[in-house]
């Protein structure tokens, strides 16, 4: 099953929607080969939207899979599209999350399967911790840090402004300034976005609809995996349109090709691959790809795996060579000979010393983790999607 069977769903459902149809779809897949929305996939769906053949259409069907990304990316998406067609609906046969689901915002209709979910549109930033610099950041929920200060307004009814002040303090002290504005950029960011989007669509909503939406998406859903059903979608006052049996069956039979060719049900897991290898090198992975009937772009990396050991300050190194002196040589005449006998000691030396060296690393350095390093990615027309594990 590849991209020919792909095209022949896409084709059965244009036909029945009257409408051109482009997928976009980032892998999830459980052990770190997997992809977020970003601003990189702007300029491959341009390609596909110059492929139309006729511009303006009458309406753009948009296939979306994914658990979300970048919040910038949506309204860039939503707008780009909105120049090549009088009508846009997004198709969601199942994950469409946070970012995802702010593209979903921006649709005349939400055509959503049985199986569909949307979620929260709250973001996350990179959070560093003040005087920890050199450590990793973490990510943290902008949502999270304004709850904070309304539990403590609301809750336990801090209302004390000398109060309030400890309260922004005890948290300046575990964020950075410079992470705290960030905070408040991206809250107010967020919901000019989803007001943005929400105002694109050809059948106005009124502002307390808008308004209403907004707050639930980022304020009301407390929890950022929670998934929101067709259901609950249009009980929220989205624009859900529930589809034809006919219809649906084709969007999820789309949906399982992906999941077949992304291998989204299988775990990709390292350490089966590594064995006893302390190191590998995997090429041409699929983790994104852009469809259309015209062309498929897929974003593909290399993966270096890599066994993490503790290396001990003073290793202690003991080898037994086990060298043995060539038995056709006559040793009452070293001194002719002796150019061949080094020849051969080095020889052995070079053969044995490498894997002697890994193993007594092995067994005095302890393993501490496996490190996954990516390299080597970008975009490319492909004839198909290919995933070598």
């Amino acid at each position: 099953m590849g991209r020919i069977e792909r095209i022949e769903i896409m084709k059965d459902i244009e036909n029945m929607n009257a409408s051109k149809l482009i997928c976009y779809i980032t892998s999830d897949r459980q052990g770190g080969i997997n992809a977020r929305i970003g601003q990189d996939a702007v300029r491959p769906l341009y390609n596909h939207l110059l492929s139309l053949e006729e511009i303006p259409v009458k309406r753009i069907d948009l296939f979306v899979y994914s658990r979300g990304g970048d919040v910038s990316v949506p309204w860039r998406i939503i707008s780009m599209i909105r120049e090549f067609c009088q009508e846009l609906y997004v198709l969601v046969p199942y994950k469409a999350h946070s970012a995802a689901t702010m593209i979903a915002l921006g649709a005349d209709k939400i055509v959503m399967g049985k199986k569909a979910e949307l979620g929260p549109i709250d973001p996350t930033l990179e959070r560093r911790t003040t005087g920890e610099a050199t450590n990793p950041p973490q990510e943290i929920s902008v949502e999270d840090v304004s709850s904070y200060v309304s539990f403590m307004k609301e809750r336990a009814n801090l209302n004390d402004q000398n109060a309030l002040a400890t309260v922004i303090s005890l948290l300046a002290n575990h964020l950075t300034p410079l992470t705290l504005g960030s905070v408040n950029r991206q809250y107010s960011h967020i919901r000019l976005v989803a007001r943005k989007l929400l105002t694109s669509r050809i059948v106005r909503m009124d502002e307390d609809r808008i308004n209403a939406i907004i707050e639930a998406l980022t304020e009301k859903m407390y929890s950022h995996g929670h998934a929101i059903g067709r259901k609950e979608a249009t009980e929220l006052g989205l624009p859900v349109l529930i589809p034809e049996q006919t219809l649906e069956q084709k969007m999820w039979e789309l949906y399982e090709q992906y999941e077949n060719a992304f291998k989204l049900t299988n775990i990709f897991d390292v350490e089966t691959l590594l064995g006893q290898q302390e190191e590998l090198t995997i090429n041409n992975l699929t983790i994104a790809c852009i469809e259309s009937i015209k062309r498929l772009d897929t974003f593909t990396h290399n993966l270096a795996i890599r066994r993490k050991r503790q290396i001990p300050q003073n290793p202690q190194l003991n080898f037994n060579l086990n060298i043995s002196l060539p038995s056709n040589i006559d040793l009452q005449k070293i001194p002719q000979e002796s150019h061949q006998i080094l020849q051969n000691i080095t020889n052995q030396i070079s053969q044995i010393l490498p894997h002697l060296i890994k193993q007594e690393l092995r067994s005095q350095c302890p393993e501490i983790g496996i490190e996954q390093k990516l390299f080597g990615g970008g975009w490319g027309e492909k004839d198909d999607i290919t995933n070598p594990y």
